[in-house]
């Protein structure tokens, strides 16, 4: 990465074109060409995804990566697939999204306080980041961080990938994590504290089809977690 990065426009300028995991690239790349028959006449996106939101949301959801004919298609996070429809119909529902669906870049769409980012950027195969490619990737998420950090006041994380790849980005953000650290659950909250003031952490389930498919995470559940750190971060009552 070049110079320091002190606001999200030049973070995401940098970050859509790096190519530091050759997996993921090759991955992404193919993917874009060879699209999926639904999508043949569009124009995939093909690139590492930035995050969605206000520069200055004072709540932060933290997801997997990209998918491959989601987000890898339509250069946005959670936009173009079935688990974007199942989160963000619950942010509109809560009052944190300004419609319930994400279908592309400049749908109307809007997050209110609210930001979408994820530990790993680029689309995986199988959905399925490796370790170091978390690890390579973290440098984004550290950046993003330390930029949001003056006003981040609760932060969602979907999944055990997420919640393993974000405690020590916290940590070295200046959060005080517990040890042992925390352990991931739905519905788990934990908070830290830290230089800005403390910041809540929550665990949710991932709105993968597999989870929002069989049940296991319903969309009273997924809404239940999003009130509660909407409130912790202010912007409810």
């Amino acid at each position: 990465m070049g110079a320091p990065l002190n606001d999200l426009a030049r973070l995401d300028a940098e970050l859509v074109d790096c190519r530091a995991c050759p997996r993921l690239v090759e991955w992404r790349e193919r993917v874009a060409l060879e699209k999926r028959a639904a999508y043949r006449n569009e124009t995939y996106w093909g690139r590492p995804v930035p995050g969605f939101g206000p520069p200055d949301a004072a709540m932060l959801i933290v997801g997997l990566a990209p998918a491959a004919h989601g987000g890898n298609r339509t250069g946005r996070m959670f936009t173009g697939d079935r688990s974007g429809d199942f989160l963000y119909a619950a942010l509109h529902a809560v009052g944190l999204a300004s419609q319930p669906t994400a279908t592309h870049i400049g749908d109307g769409l809007e997050l209110f306080g609210t930001r979408v980012t994820a530990p790993v950027h680029c689309a995986p195969p199988d959905n399925k980041p490796t370790p170091v490619e978390r690890q390579t990737c973290r440098r984004w998420l550290d950046a993003e961080l330390k930029i949001l950090q003056p006003r981040l006041r609760s932060v969602i994380v979907l999944g055990g990938f997420g919640w393993q790849a974000l405690l020590p980005v916290l940590e070295d953000a200046g959060w005080v994590v517990p040890r042992p650290r925390p352990k991931f659950g739905h519905g788990a909250h934990v908070e830290l504290t830290g230089r800005t003031g403390p910041l809540h952490l929550f665990g949710c389930y991932h709105v993968s089809q597999q989870n929002t498919f069989t049940g296991r995470l319903t969309p009273a559940m997924l809404e239940s977690v999003l009130s509660d750190a909407a409130r912790a971060a202010g912007l409810m009552g």
